[in-house]
């Protein structure tokens, strides 16, 4: 409420929000400001409407039939920013970085899906010039849709498209109440707004407008009375130069590092494919020899592989212990230590291929030959498991199918020079792995 309303004080700053009641289901085709306005909305100069992108889209058309709405994002897509499984952060043809690229599944009929409005802007000068005509005022209008947030749990509302409204406040060059600089302050006033709307609008009321009365100084200067056009939106949008967080490499790369450890424990819950390949496609990345890519990945994806890998490299295992010598009792123990393959719902079997590798006919360049391969083998499979731990997957890199690779390619039909290099349990942590005792880089580091 305004200063000047009921409920406040005299002089005391304020404002009023309130949702629009009234508003028919919104079709192909419609004229919004038609719309809004037969709702008698009662607006003044200065008045903002807080107008949700949902019905934007359906009055410009943007309803496509959508069997798979993963293909939707994929067609709205320009850059993909974060993945974890089937959630995608990215940046989408009008320049936002958003979830799911802002296709929306909700609120609509079965089969199709809502696209974000072309050009939300645009949308949100239309929406004001009709008003204009049609009731002879002056207002601001946002065009709002759903946001999650970094760093904070929980969805608000910002501004997608602005007509009229200073979307951003800069108090740069200012001074706070104690007479201290202000250096940084830029207000997102539009997605204050926003969200001071969606908190009457709601998300399943059937509220899809608002206004917000009392704040004319968030009215872009010279645009009221005028035909003058404004920057909408635009100016929100950090570009790239400044984007501290687009691409996120290296503290991603360090968080994954950090995060990655040997899960011996794992929960009944299915592991993604999808989050497996492309941690295989970063595993791929990895440097190797002469331009070779001497790595492959076999995927186990069935209980039936799974087992049947899993018991013959047992037997296997067993006859080598007998023939050392060791009792019953003591193999029974070994066995029952090596059960973390089993345990797991996903194995990846890593292997080392030689195509491409040179031949000396000397034993040492031979052999030199060899550990360069097997150490970008190594390289490939550390890959994988920082991937792994940045799709939330934990994983234990187990060497056991080095010391029965025959069996291991007899099993799974591998060609003879596929080298097993281990195999990697793959699924979500049964529990927090404990912490990882503090280690001093220092102590691995000799200068010369």
């Amino acid at each position: 409420m305004s200063g000047e309303a009921e409920g406040l004080p005299p002089g005391a700053p304020g404002f009023r929000v309130w949702a629009l009641p009234g508003m028919p289901e919104v079709r192909p085709g419609d004229d919004l400001a038609k719309l809004i306005a037969s709702a008698e909305p009662g607006l003044v100069d200065g008045d903002v409407l807080l107008v949700t992108s949902k019905i934007v889209s359906k009055a410009e058309g943007r309803i496509v039939e959508a069997v798979d709405r993963e293909a939707a994002i994929d067609a709205e897509t320009v850059r993909v920013v974060a993945r974890r499984g089937a959630l995608r952060i990215v940046e989408n043809r009008q320049g936002l970085v958003m979830a799911a690229a802002g296709v929306d599944a909700s609120n609509t009929p079965s089969g199709t899906v809502l696209l974000l409005p072309e050009d939300p802007d645009a949308s949100a000068r239309a929406i004001r010039d009709g008003l204009r005509d049609a009731l002879g005022v002056e207002v601001g209008v946002l065009v709002t849709d759903t946001f999650g947030r970094p760093w904070r749990t929980g969805l608000t509302d910002v501004a997608i498209g602005a007509a009229g409204v200073r979307v951003l406040d800069d108090l740069r060059g200012g001074t706070d109440a104690h007479g201290n600089p202000l250096s940084a302050t830029v207000v997102a006033t539009a997605d204050e707004l926003a969200a001071a709307g969606d908190l009457v609008k709601g998300k399943a009321s059937g509220l899809p407008v608002a206004v917000v009365r009392g704040l004319p100084h968030v009215m872009v200067p010279h645009a009221m009375g005028t035909d003058g056009e404004d920057e909408g939106t635009r100016g929100m949008v950090r570009g790239a130069r400044d984007d501290m967080f687009r691409l996120g490499t290296s503290e991603a790369v360090r968080e994954a590092v950090t995060q990655r450890r040997t899960v011996r424990a794992f929960t009944d819950e299915p592991v993604d494919p999808g989050a497996v390949r492309r941690a295989v496609a970063a595993a791929v990345t990895a440097p190797a020899p002469h331009h070779t890519t001497p790595w492959r990945f076999v995927l186990l994806e069935t209980a039936e592989a799974r087992t049947r890998l899993l018991d013959a490299m047992r037997d296997a295992w067993i006859a080598d212990l007998e023939r050392d010598g060791k009792s019953a009792e003591s193999i029974a123990k070994r066995v029952r230590r090596g059960d973390v393959l089993r345990g797991a719902p996903y194995l990846v079997v890593p292997c080392l291929v030689m195509d491409g590798s040179h031949t000396y006919g000397d034993a040492r360049r031979d052999g030199a030959e060899r550990e360069m391969f097997v150490v970008a083998a190594g390289a490939g499979v550390q890959n994988f498991l920082v991937a792994l731990a940045g799709e939330r997957l934990g994983s234990a890199w187990v060497s056991s199918t080095m010391f029965c690779r025959e069996v291991v390619r007899d099993v799974l039909g591998l060609p003879e020079g596929w080298d097993p290099m281990g195999a990697v349990a793959v699924g979500h942590a049964a529990e927090e792995p404990k912490a990882r005792s503090e280690r001093d880089a220092g102590a691995f580091i000799e200068v010369r």
